[in-house]
């Protein structure tokens, strides 16, 4: 199996943070890998590194195969606005994209000479394809609207040009960085499909456990500054963690009371600490540094009170809104009951923010009632993400809201503490928000929403640049949650253990309420698609068995067969005159004038014969 990657003592470090340090590993064809580790812990950064983007700090090296060609899809994408979905994709087409633009340059230069290198290339990449294949992706990632700006795109939908910018690159290895961020759960799935069909190596950082588990063979993990690589699926990472650490755990443990011996020895008997004895006494040191290795790993503390819930929690009477000239809400009506935990799910675009905005009183509805009860406290993450004021810190955004938070308990806890317990030690404190890692920036906005004591959960995608320990931990929380809670996610596990039901949005203002968890849902929606399926095959099988049964198989009309012998002669003709045009346009003895209209000529019998293939076979059939 050959080596697709090579990696040797790359470090890097922010000031005197070190992210990691040394790190080496080797990644072979087929390979595809999650790698898994804690917020601000350098994943992005390793990423960009091995992308090219950032560099290693004192040198280390990062060696791919050669010729083998590499596709980064990046967390945070940076397009031009003022491009059109179709020009941006087509100005990254990469490796075709040169001989596209010179095809188009030999063009208008009159050259003839240039013209005709540049079809050769065209011939040879495979340029004469591309728009087409540019419009199957977009179509496939349900992007159809190739003329709209870029800037007038969701997050979703510049995510979605992001994918399909680094699937047209047909590489070998993809290095993705949260791919499945701002995606609605039916694109998630699409793409786990594709990469699951996909050749290629796949390096990627996600949270998105559903996906790791069905695309990774391998998990890499940085743990305590060291690379730990597990074969299998994230289920049997988990369990061979778990063996690692009881492993270690043991030796520790071995270890300690060795150095409980050694070191009785070593205060009992001073006189022996020369000649012989001093390999003890080395012996002893590199013991006490073994004992002194901790397991525990730092994770987040969620120990907040909730505030008093009464019965009435919120209200919606025939609520009705249209945004942008869409239909959000059609005479929705429903009333939050104390305790309910809520899903919503449906494809970017359909109004769920919209909707979440609208219950928390943010905009109000064109006609209809919301009513709020006396007692409710929202607490609401909002995807947009935490607000601070230029160039605040992190203990300065805390204070702004309280100096003291009300744990579960009904003491006061002070907001330093909480910052701790969140995994904010006392010299971040001065940091500037805007330097934290995204990561980090999603879990102090997580503490600022929570420290209010709300007694009502509104979360709009509170899993994106989330860690998967920190998620573990908010699950579990979030199980616990005393309130109503109000949840719009993609990540398929996170909803299957904080929800008891869903709301599907479903286009045009209409909601369906489905009880039971995403995954059911997911299972009852494709046991309906194939009753569809089956009822549509019978029905239009039936027509079809009843001519059988009188003519015993339906022959082509005269008029189709002369048809279809008009189109195989057609089509003989077309490859004969391509073959004729493209060995003119290859002499190199032609003006440019005539090498500009073969050229063009050879384009319409493409279109041309595509057509009457097309037909060809529809009368076969």
């Amino acid at each position: 199996m050959a080596s697709y990657l090579q990696v040797e003592n790359i470090s890097k470090s922010y000031g005197d943070r070190v992210l990691f340090e040394n790190i080496s590993f080797n990644i072979n064809e087929g390979d595809k890998i999650a790698l898994v580790a804690p917020n601000g812990t350098g994943k992005s950064s390793l990423l960009k590194i091995l992308a090219g983007v950032e560099h290693s700090d004192r040198g280390g090296e990062v060696k791919f195969m050669k010729d083998i060609r590499v596709a980064f899809l990046d967390q945070d994408m940076t397009f031009d606005p003022k491009r059109t979905i179709f020009d941006e994709v087509y100005s990254r087409m990469g490796d075709i994209a040169p001989e596209i633009r010179e095809y188009e340059a030999a063009v208008e230069s009159g050259d003839s000479k240039r013209l005709e290198r540049a079809i050769a290339a065209m011939d040879a990449s495979g340029g004469w394809s591309i728009e087409q294949n540019i419009r199957q992706v977009l179509t496939s990632l349900k992007l159809e609207r190739w003329n709209q700006p870029m800037g007038e795109l969701s997050g979703g939908e510049a995510k979605r040009v992001a994918l399909a910018c680094m699937m047209l690159q047909d590489a070998e290895f993809i290095i993705m960085d949260e791919p499945t961020n701002h995606l609605d759960i039916d694109i998630i799935e699409y793409l786990e499909a594709y990469l699951q069909r996909s050749r290629c190596t796949l390096l990627m950082v996600t949270h998105d456990r559903y996906f790791l588990d069905r695309v990774c063979n391998t998990i890499m993990e940085i743990d305590r500054g060291k690379l730990y690589s597990y074969r299998g699926n994230y289920t049997q990472y988990l369990e061979k963690r778990e063996e690692r650490y009881t492993n270690m755990q043991a030796e520790i443990d071995k270890s300690r009371n060795l150095l409980r011996r050694e070191l009785e020895w070593i205060r009992s008997t001073p006189q022996a600490r020369t000649g012989k004895a001093r390999y003890r006494v080395n012996a002893f040191y590199d013991l006490k540094d073994k004992a002194s290795v901790s397991l525990q790993t730092g994770s987040v503390e969620i120990d907040v009170a909730t505030s008093r819930l009464g019965r009435k929690i919120i209200d919606c009477m025939d609520v009705n809104l249209s945004f942008e000239g869409r239909r959000m809400l059609d005479n929705f009506s429903y009333k939050f009951t104390r305790g309910e935990r809520v899903g919503i799910v449906g494809r970017n675009g359909v109004g769920k923010t919209t909707f979440l905005n609208l219950i928390s009183g943010k905009i109000s509805p064109d006609s209809g009632v919301i009513e709020q009860g006396e007692t409710l406290r929202i607490g609401y993450y909002s995807q947009r993400g935490i607000n601070f004021k230029p160039g605040q810190t992190v203990l300065e955004c805390v204070q702004d809201i309280a100096d003291v938070v009300k744990a579960s308990d009904g003491h006061a806890v002070s907001a330093t503490t909480f910052l701790n317990r969140f995994l904010f030690p006392h010299d971040t404190f001065t940091k500037r928000i805007d330097i934290l890692s995204g990561g980090e920036k999603r879990r102090l906005y997580l503490l600022t929403v929570l420290m209010q004591n709300p007694n009502m959960l509104i979360l709009d995608e509170p899993t994106n640049d989330l860690d998967i320990m920190t998620l573990n931990v908010l699950e579990e929380y979030l199980q616990e949650f005393k309130g109503s809670l109000i949840i719009v996610s993609h990540d398929r596990y996170f909803l299957d253990k904080c929800v008891d039901h869903l709301f599907v949005f479903e286009g045009e203002g209409r909601i369906k309420d489905f009880v039971g968890q995403y995954s059911e849902y997911r299972e009852y929606m494709k046991d309906k698609e194939a009753a569809e399926r089956s009822v549509e095959r019978s029905t239009t099988a039936k027509p079809q068995q009843q001519r059988s049964h009188d003519t015993s198989k339906r022959k082509l009309s005269y008029k189709e067969q002369r048809e279809l012998e008009q189109i195989e002669t057609d089509l003989q003709s077309l490859t004969a005159e391509r073959a004729q045009l493209e060995a003119e346009i290859s002499s190199g003895a032609l003006p440019y004038d005539r090498l500009s209209e073969l050229s063009k000529r050879i384009e319409e019998i493409i279109e041309t014969m595509d057509e009457k293939e097309l037909r060809w076979l529809e009368l076969n059939e």
